[in-house]
């Protein structure tokens, strides 16, 4: 049976080791023992998927965001290096709406 790893991070250890059992694999090697956190992305590399889930930002224009976002962190190192505290303030408060806006559209 195929596995998705949102599949797989949703299952117990004891299920995980389970499907481990029936896998010959040098990375699976010792899961009787391994937690979670080491038997997850092992079995990931031994089925083949890909060990992280992947986000996808609906509605908005992700890159468009995230240059806005790089922009105003050289603004905002710039105001750390004038010791100006209100626009320090201002660019920080930007920077957090706008990571905000982009958590908000991730399914």
């Amino acid at each position: 049976m195929s596995y998705t790893y949102e599949q797989l991070s949703k299952m117990t250890v004891v299920q995980l080791r389970q499907i481990a059992d029936g896998i010959e694999h040098e990375e699976t090697k010792g899961h009787s023992t391994m937690h979670k956190e080491k038997l997850l992305p092992a079995l990931c590399h031994a089925l083949g998927i890909e060990d992280h889930a992947h986000h996808v930002a609906v509605g908005i224009n992700k890159t468009k965001i995230k240059m806005q976002i790089r922009a105003l962190k050289k603004d905002r190192s710039a105001a750390m290096q004038s010791k100006d505290s209100q626009k320090l303030q201002d660019v920080r408060e930007q920077i957090h709406k706008l990571k905000r806006e982009l958590r908000k559209h991730i399914v």
